[in-house]
């Protein structure tokens, strides 16, 4: 994912000028609150992920307004795409916490026997999540469900750049969540900084795989692990024997929803020769269709930083224009684009574009396909468009990427029933439902043995002959 950080004045809710935390301050509080063992209980777990979810829904009107304002998002998405995941998760992570807290025994080897052995969850301690602009609640609070049903205590460090959300939630969290356990703290990079400063003892940060870096060097002195949720270019193969008229309604739908700034939006489309043209087509129609009702002049970008870039891409490629093409500085609106076989080694084919352009690049075969992807960096998402299962066995085993969706885009990242995450330069860890839960949990090996009978007697020192003739029969 692209992003950025940029360094407003923290605001209060009435749109005053706020104090900044004092962040030592707030990370001792909610580690003297872990120690209690107030976080760990399954009862507290489940009732701060249903309050998390009544924050979801019980406010949807003025989360739709802050993210109308920041990022120029209908309300159909806001619900869509923010408030309902986002409650969702909460809600199945509450209905199942107790049981994915369970002790897990495992079957031991005979030389360890008698014995027991099993895995014991326990929360990390204090972590730190890191949100991002694109879909500011969602990836804020989104990763706060997997924190907080493993028992952690959580700082939650929301995008600066989306400021009306930062601020919503600001006021909300502490209003619905257990101020003590939970707390956010607004600001910018700096910020962010100094939280990892702290030593806390897990960070996740979704956003660029630039400040992903840095996140991970701030993190390396004090051996925090680290989840980072980054982003790349995400190709969609669409192959000869694709559903055309499918295939080009969802890579439409997909690329233009929150303006393209979606991490796991189309980058860019692989299309078979025989059928680039129809396809190209018909995508030009659905944009057309689907913005009909909107401001013909595009689609707003976050901020001048951004536009600036997009419409740098666009401006510097060489390939033909098909649909859009047109972007305004004065308002900061790009029109969704296709752009017909660009220069591959221009920006707009070495840069994750994070905005409404599409390149369609021309390939005469599935294995030219496979190989364009695989000699690119591992995409967080790859996608394929295809009804043959040949062709699916294919991609899926040749292609590494994040995840990968077959016949259609972005919806892996809403199932809880799979794990969300990136490889390589896209990113590291994993969360959604159990996976969640899995990352912000330590998985202790817990082995018991009983004193008596005292059966290692026979192998303890001085070794003799017999015991050695025992052990290599036992090991």
């Amino acid at each position: 994912m692209t992003t950025e950080s940029v360094a407003p004045k923290t605001q209060s809710t009435n749109g005053s000028a706020a104090e900044p935390a004092d962040i030592p301050a707030t990370v001792a509080r909610l580690r003297r609150t872990f120690a209690t063992g107030r976080t760990r209980d399954i009862e507290w777990r489940k009732r701060q992920l249903l309050q998390l979810a009544k924050l979801m829904e019980e406010n949807e009107d003025a989360i739709a307004k802050a993210l109308a304002e920041d990022l120029d998002r209908n309300a159909a998405e806001a619900f869509i795409a923010d408030i309902a995941t986002t409650a969702a998760e909460a809600k199945y992570a509450a209905k199942r916490v107790r049981r994915w807290a369970r002790r897990k025994y495992l079957l031991l080897e005979m030389p360890q026997l008698p014995g027991r052995g099993w895995i014991e969850y326990e929360p990390y301690g204090t972590v730190l999540i890191i949100g991002a602009w694109n879909y500011p609640f969602y990836l804020t609070l989104g990763p706060a469900v997997g924190a907080i049903a493993a028992g952690n205590a959580v700082v939650l460090k929301p995008s600066e750049i989306a400021a009306a959300s930062s601020r919503l939630m600001a006021e909300l969290v502490p209003r619905y969540l257990d101020r003590d356990a939970i707390a956010l703290i607004e600001g910018d990079g700096m910020v962010s900084q100094e939280l990892i400063a702290q030593g806390l003892d897990r960070v996740m940060f979704t956003g660029g795989t630039e400040i992903g870096r840095k996140v991970y060097e701030g993190a390396a002195p004090h051996l925090t692990p680290v989840t980072l949720e980054l982003g790349g270019k995400s190709p969609v193969i669409v192959a000869a024997d694709a559903d055309i008229d499918v295939a080009a309604k969802r890579i439409a739908w997909i690329k233009i929803m929150n303006a393209g700034q979606t991490c796991v939006a189309p980058d860019y489309v692989l299309a078979d020769a025989t059928i680039r043209d129809e396809l190209v087509d018909k995508i030009g129609a659905a944009l057309t269709k689907m913005r009909s009702e909107d401001d013909p002049s595009g689609m707003r970008i976050v901020n001048q930083r951004q536009f600036d870039r997009i419409s740098g891409y666009l401006a510097g490629n060489d390939g033909k224009v098909t649909v859009g093409g047109k972007c305004d500085a004065s308002t900061l609106r790009i029109q969704p684009t296709v752009v017909l076989d660009p220069d591959l080694e221009g920006p707009l084919m070495k840069n994750e574009i994070f905005g409404p352009l599409l390149p369609v690049v021309t390939v005469k075969s599935l294995d030219e396909a496979i190989d364009f992807v695989n000699a690119r960096p591992k995409p967080l998402s790859a996608y394929l468009f295809t009804k043959s299962k040949e062709t699916r066995e294919r991609v899926i085993k040749e292609v590494p990427a994040g995840g990968m969706l077959v016949n259609h885009l972005a919806f892996q990242v809403s199932t809880a029933k799979l794990p969300f995450g990136g490889v390589g330069a896209s990113g590291m860890g994993a969360y959604h439902g159990k996976w969640g839960f899995d990352e912000f949990s330590h998985r202790k090996s817990v082995l018991t043995k009983p004193t008596r009978p005292d059966m290692s007697s026979i192998l303890y020192p001085p070794y003799t002959a017999r015991a050695l003739k025992l052990a290599r029969r036992l090991f």
